[in-house]
């Protein structure tokens, strides 16, 4: 069993109490004091002992405190110069943690790398929520050795990365993830599990990057993931699809043809690539599957039916 020493009430207060520090909103700083949490974050992590395991949030190290107990190195990356004290203190105990002040959108993958000693194979977080989205989506595009991630975020937002096809949480954002990673595990954290209790419910996710051998994004490639299909060719491929994606949920409630038509992309090519991949063109982006959005942009690519970055408005013709 896990145990965090900094997963109750009165062990948090105290060392808030000993840095004089109090929790700021403006961070998003809800500590978690429930070590159940913390337990089945770490069995949904799987840690063995070999991995080097990425954090965004640390906070004042309840769950550092649990992860360098399992992993073999722990980076974390805190945006709260007030915290650094506490951070330090624990390094100092703990010869496998380190850790960099900034910004995580901001900090660079290299110097993650130099911290953890090897490119990060986990990320295991309390997410600051009003950022979380958006980092687990950076990180899977920018780390590839990134394996597996299991994050704590707002509910909302579980259910934006879990939701499916013709669901109302189904969107560009769900799509644009599950490029990189599926949904393998949930649980949900209610709010008196922090200090803080917050005003909204919580959840941990557990994503596993697609692997070389699982089904294929689109059946006749019969390859698993983007890097599998596409090598070195990955970033670009990336780009591609997003593009077609974002310019489908642009307009929710037009059809796709008209959406995609409205910001950028030319309708004739549109009808031949819908025609061509079996897509109706008055169907709503929300209904098609990740599958489809690919095949999508990939005949749309061969068609040369892909308006350079940016381009709107000029798909009416």
């Amino acid at each position: 069993m896990t145990i965090s020493p900094l997963a109750n009430r009165a062990a948090t207060r105290e060392l808030l109490d000993e840095f004089g520090l109090a929790t700021k909103h403006r961070f998003g700083q809800n500590f978690l004091i429930d070590n159940h949490v913390i337990e089945r974050i770490c069995e949904l992590a799987e840690l063995t002992g070999t991995e080097h395991v990425l954090e965004v949030g640390p906070g004042i190290g309840t769950l550092t405190l649990a992860l360098v107990q399992e992993a073999a190195r722990v980076v974390s990356i805190e945006m709260d110069s007030a915290l650094e004290p506490v951070l330090d203190a624990h390094a100092a105990d703990s010869p496998n943690f380190r850790y960099l002040m900034g910004d995580a959108l901001r900090v660079s993958p290299e110097r993650i790398v130099e911290a953890a000693g090897a490119p990060p194979t986990h990320f295991v977080a309390n997410l600051p929520y009003n950022v979380a989205a958006t980092i687990i989506l950076d990180f899977f595009e920018k780390m590839p050795n990134l394996e597996r991630a299991v994050v704590m975020v707002q509910k909302e937002v579980a259910d934006r990365i879990s939701a499916q096809p013709g669901s109302k949480d189904y969107g560009a954002y769900t799509v644009k993830l599950s490029l990189f990673a599926q949904v393998t595990g949930r649980f949900e954290v209610p709010p008196r599990c922090f200090m803080p209790a917050p005003h909204v419910d919580s959840a941990v996710v557990r994503l596993d990057r697609l692997g070389y051998e699982a089904e294929g994004l689109v059946a006749s490639a019969g390859a698993g993931s983007v890097q599998a299909q596409h090598g070195s060719d990955t970033a670009d491929f990336v780009s591609k699809v997003c593009r077609v994606v974002d310019a489908a949920f642009a307009q929710r409630r037009k059809t796709i043809r008209n959406s995609m038509g409205s910001n950028g992309f030319a309708k004739d090519a549109l009808d031949a690539a819908f025609e061509a991949t079996g897509i109706a063109p008055t169907v709503r982006a929300e209904t098609l599957s990740t599958e489809r959005f690919v095949a999508l942009s990939q005949e749309l690519a061969r068609l040369g039916g892909l308006p350079e970055p940016g381009a709107r408005g000029r798909g009416n013709r």
